[in-house]
């Protein structure tokens, strides 16, 4: 079951080394488009276009990294100072309770939005925009997917250490 975390975390890792990537590309795009419209007076929609989709990507791609590497926002004014087997149960009733729940209806919703999306082709509306916006959509179910697999790497870990705990 370990091998199973691992792998599982390691997918998000290898997510979270992409945002780095997509980060300093979308720095680099936001600095061309200011130079060549302040200084210029030229103006691209589709390269607006694409820091806005590696903004969204980013964010959505990144978030099974965040929880990696517990980064996620969390009120920790009873869980910092607990114990250890207290934190891990309160992890393992969010993670089943809350959170696999919240990634079902976000899946559930945004797979026929995203579908539908891709079978027209769909385009931006923007005169001169990328084309493709279903692979912007399509962020959504990666999101939904890496942070599925995160909660269940982070569910093994927290069977693991209740086992350890129990010897």
């Amino acid at each position: 079951m370990k091998n199973i975390s691992l792998i599982l975390s390691t997918i998000n890792k290898y997510a979270g080394y992409f945002c780095a990537f997509l980060v300093v590309l979308m720095t680099i795009n936001v600095f061309l488009v200011v130079v060549l419209r302040y200084l210029f007076g030229i103006s691209f929609i589709w390269m607006q276009e694409t820091y806005v989709w590696m903004h969204a990507y980013i964010f959505m791609v990144g978030a099974g990294f965040t929880y990696l590497n517990d980064d996620h926002v969390r009120i920790d004014i009873i869980y910092r100072n607990s114990s250890k087997l207290y934190r891990v149960i309160v992890d393992l009733v969010g993670n089943i309770v809350l959170l696999l729940p919240f990634l079902y209806i976000i899946w559930s919703y945004s797979f026929p939005f995203v579908y539908k999306s891709w079978q027209m082709n769909e385009v931006s509306r923007e005169a001169g925009g990328l084309t493709m916006i279903f692979l912007l959509k399509l962020a959504i179910l990666i999101f939904a997917f890496l942070l599925f697999i995160q909660v269940i790497s982070k569910i093994i870990n927290n069977f693991i250490s209740l086992n350890s705990n129990d010897s």
